[in-house]
């Protein structure tokens, strides 16, 4: 009978969900809280591109004015007299202005007005006027102004985030790739030790059996007790191990991290060897055009070229060329906005203006000091640019030798196992026909389980090689067919 206990105990057993390395790289490329963040980045860099470019955005202006005024008139001296007289005049304007991306401002207005007398000089007229106006930087400003180097700045920005971004989703997939490794030795270390537990229980029972005919001591026991007692504290730490790595490549693929406390992750690989050939100049080639820390670098430093392009024009003096063109209309005989737009379009009082505005700082030392500063921070981006690419190359170099290096373990290690398993076979032989003692086929048993571990550290650290390689190389996307997509 199942006790209700005992079906509590089934319930809360955890699910198992088989995985594959590629299963679960598409999970945390879906999930990844770190990848979602990053991935809004991108968006608020276009934004700020938007943003910028706002500032070419016309500017629309309107206003209208009404004015009265009276006078009583008088009586000067005994032959002058002045009558009343009303005023009433309304005036109005309206323009649009703006910049252009050659650094250009420019306005177009119109502007009328009407007025209306009464009494003593009556009279009634209209006149209104169109035309525009427009400045053109000739020096300073002329190839890059304040407006120009925002919007370039901020294109630079978005493709520093779209990097940023490739880096966090390569970091994000060699992560999976370790932990999902990690996940894997965790569940063969614990297999080890689930064999070395049985085996040593095993040869405690069979010790309990030759003390009981006198054929070992009672230290033998001890000796097996401790043992068993041993290898169960290990075993112990290995399922918490194991509970660690299930936990780590959990919270990579997730983002609901409770939805998943009942699922037990079963790898559906094995650790192996895969054989690469290693090619340094390849390896070097890679991480110097893919790398994208080392591109968010070279186009920060395209960043700092355009800022001093900036600086090096606002050294020169402000020369700007003005323009202006004006129709007019109204005067005797116009009492309407209607007929002083009449004589605007008829076009029969043109006039227009043109000429150069110069203007000279008498020390600019602002400008000066900001260029050399600039020009000074570029040449330093320069030499850590270089620095980058040589510790790049450094980096590769090293994880190389690692790999290979890891690599000949693998063949080492596999052997001392078999080597390892035959030792403790001799051992227990020997246990059988009398001529060893238990602490010798403990021994052997000791020597066999490390070797197991050592085979295991050794393929760990082969394929986290090759990941770490790719990584370095910045060919892990590549590596895996991922394409970068932001928001």
């Amino acid at each position: 009978m199942v006790t209700a206990a005992a079906l509590s105990l089934r319930a809360a057993e955890p699910k198992a969900k088989p995985v594959s390395l590629d299963d679960c790289i598409q999970l945390a490329l879906q999930h990844n809280l770190g990848l979602q963040i990053q991935r809004i980045d991108p968006l608020l860099k276009r934004y700020a591109i938007s943003l910028a470019y706002t500032s070419y955005e016309p500017t629309f202006s309107a206003g209208y004015t009404h004015s009265y005024s009276a006078s009583p008139g008088g009586t000067y001296g005994p032959f002058a007299a002045i009558g009343a007289s009303k005023a009433d005049n309304d005036s109005f304007n309206a323009g649009i202005g703006g910049v252009l991306p050659s650094g250009a401002t420019y306005g177009v207005d119109t502007r009328a007005s009407k007025s209306l007398t009464t009494g003593f000089g009556a009279a009634e007229n209209a006149s209104a006027s169109a035309g525009f106006n427009i400045t053109q930087p000739l020096l300073r400003n002329l190839w890059v102004d304040g407006s120009r180097l925002t919007i370039a700045l901020r294109k630079k920005d978005l493709r520093v985030s779209e990097l940023s971004l490739e880096q966090r989703m390569i970091q994000t997939v060699t992560d999976v790739q370790v932990a999902y490794l990690s996940l894997i030795a965790a569940i063969e270390s614990v297999e080890v030790r689930k064999l070395d537990l049985q085996q040593n229980e095993q040869l405690l029972r069979e010790t309990k059996k030759r003390i009981d005919v006198g054929v070992l001591a009672v230290l033998d026991e001890k000796s097996a007790e401790s043992a068993v007692a041993s290898a169960r504290a290990a075993l112990l730490s290995s399922q918490n191990d194991l509970a660690r790595a299930q936990n780590t490549l959990k919270n990579l693929l997730t983002d609901k991290y409770s939805d998943w406390q009942e699922v037990s992750l079963e790898p559906t690989e094995r650790l192996t060897a895969p054989v690469q050939v290693f090619s340094r100049q390849d390896s070097w080639q890679k991480g110097l055009s893919l790398r994208p820390d080392l591109l968010q670098a070279r186009t920060q430093l395209e960043q700092s070229q355009i800022t001093l392009r900036y600086d090096r024009n606002q050294l020169y003096p402000q020369l700007d060329f003005t323009a202006t063109y004006r129709q007019s209309g109204g005067g005797p005989g116009s009492k309407q906005f209607g007929d002083a737009y009449g004589g605007v379009q008829s076009g029969d009082s043109p006039s227009y203006s043109y000429g150069f505005v110069l203007s000279i700082p008498l020390s600019n030392r602002q400008a000066r000091y900001r260029y050399r500063q600039d020009k000074a921070s570029l040449e330093a981006a320069l030499l850590s640019l270089k620095q980058l690419e040589q510790s790049i190359m450094l980096e590769i170099d090293n994880l190389i030798a690692q790999a290979q290096s890891s690599l000949e373990r693998v063949d080492s290690t596999e052997k001392a196992v078999v080597f390892a398993d035959a030792a403790w076979e001799a051992e227990r032989k020997k246990l059988d026909n009398g001529k060893s003692t238990s602490y010798e086929v403990l021994l052997r048993q000791r020597d066999r389980s490390q070797a197991r571990f050592n085979k295991i550290s050794s393929l760990i650290d082969y394929n986290t090689s090759l990941a770490r390689l790719a990584q370095s190389e910045g060919s892990t996307l590549q590596r895996n067919g991922i394409r970068v997509e932001a928001k």
